[in-house]
């Protein structure tokens, strides 16, 4: 996490001289705020990866001599089918396009928001993957 960390923070260095490069020749206000917002946001993710590094061993991407197997092991658990992001997806396409045909859309799409969302979050407490 360390070496994470460390480029985070170079890159916004770097966003934050293209800002002020960026600011002063063109003086158009858009550009520069999104530049100076990417900055913000590059130095709070590097903070926390450089914060977060301190406090945790050390991991295979910070040995120099490590090989790609020494930071093989398990990922973590992933759902292996789910109908719910479909649901979910169709709703929120529904509520997107309710902001350009008519806010009469959202009573049809917020219910399958609801059950979208609803359904992927209780996926593992009921039915054949109530176990995993």
């Amino acid at each position: 996490m360390k070496v994470q960390g460390k480029m985070f923070i170079w890159l916004a260095v770097f966003i934050l001289a293209v800002a002020v490069v960026y600011g002063v020749w063109s003086k158009e206000a858009a550009g520069t705020t999104a530049l100076f917002m990417a900055f913000g946001l590059s130095i709070m993710i590097g903070f926390y990866l450089a914060f977060t590094a301190k406090r945790i061993d050390a991991g295979a991407m910070d040995d120099k001599e490590a090989d790609v197997a020494d930071d093989a092991g398990e990922v973590g658990f992933f759902a292996p089918h789910s109908w719910q992001p479909i649901s979910l997806a169709v709703g929120g396409a529904l509520a997107f396009l309710a902001i350009a045909m008519g806010w009469w859309l959202l009573y049809f799409s917020a219910p399958l928001v609801v059950i979208g969302l609803w359904g992927w979050v209780f996926e593992f407490y009921r039915g054949e993957n109530q176990n995993q």
